[in-house]
């Protein structure tokens, strides 16, 4: 079946511009809005979006700064949550279906907490991490590198200015071991390193600080009180970040958690039947209500 798809561009209340796509029967509702992680990256959700694009409709964006959408400028977690409302505007669309990948999980949290009332239902897939959950992550990152290859990727960290080759070979080492398997996960972490391009390390690095003075650890109780009645995490059992964090978080949230056996960081790579017939579930249990 082939479905529509459609794109654009939305001018943000500062000028920014932000480039969109959509799949699907725009006219139907609710739609999906899918959110990519980096923070830095452009998105990447092309993979996943047709997934259920034919219950509904499934949009995503180049957050500021990435890919098609252009921007310099600092980045705060309040101005990213404000776009997701100006871009839900520009679509004229009251209420969404959140799913959340990644640093995506972390902006759907907050943009629940900011705006409960335009959130259908929230998915939110591998994070957000609570807890000292990085110390676990790095201890399992070297366990799935050779030694040779944690220096490698500690010489090309430190390297003031980095050349085209250097760059690709950096996000691959950065990556490849949040896959389930290293063979492959090399593979597929080569091939996003190509892709998932120009990476906005001044986006990475404001976000991420401003996530450890203001971590959403300290917001889950009012988080708690905004979810929608329809609510869920779902991880990859394999991801090398700890999935007792996202026990941790499905406990103290009251949401049900679903670990994706032999699946990574990226589940719909490993697992994409899994994947699937989870959003799909998830997706036509909201909009078919």
């Amino acid at each position: 079946m082939t479905l529509m798809q459609t794109q654009g561009s939305a001018l943000m209340s500062d000028e920014a511009q932000l480039h969109w796509v959509a799949m699907g029967d725009t006219a139907r509702q609710l739609p999906v809005v899918m959110l990519h992680g980096g923070p830095g990256l452009p998105d990447y959700m092309g993979d996943v979006a047709p997934m259920v694009a034919d219950l509904a409709p499934v949009y995503r964006y180049d957050q500021r700064g990435t890919g098609q959408s252009p921007w310099a400028g600092r980045h705060s977690f309040a101005r990213h949550v404000t776009d997701l409302a100006e871009l839900l505007n520009a679509w004229d669309v009251p209420k969404a279906v959140l799913i959340g990948h990644s640093y995506g999980t972390d902006l759907a949290s907050r943009f629940c907490m900011t705006h409960p009332d335009r959130v259908a239902a929230i998915l939110l897939m591998c994070g957000p991490f609570i807890g000292d959950w990085r110390t676990a992550y790095q201890a399992e990152r070297d366990q799935r590198m050779s030694a040779a290859q944690q220096d490698q990727l500690r010489a090309l960290k430190e390297l003031p200015r980095r050349t085209e080759e250097q760059e690709v070979e950096l996000l691959t080492l950065s990556w490849f071991t949040d896959h389930a398997g290293s063979e492959q996960g090399w593979r597929w972490a080569a091939q996003a390193a190509q892709q998932r391009r120009p990476i906005n390390w001044a986006m990475n690095d404001e976000l991420g600080s401003e996530g450890r003075t203001d971590p959403l650890d300290e917001h889950l109780g009012e988080l708690h009180a905004c979810l929608p009645v329809r609510a869920e995490i779902l991880g990859g059992a394999d991801d090398p970040r700890p999935v007792s964090a996202l026990e941790s978080l499905a406990l103290r949230l009251g949401l049900p958690l679903t670990r994706i056996k032999d699946g990574g960081h990226e589940p719909w790579l490993e697992q994409p039947d899994a994947v699937r017939a989870h959003l799909r579930r998830f997706v036509q249990g909201t909009v078919g209500a």
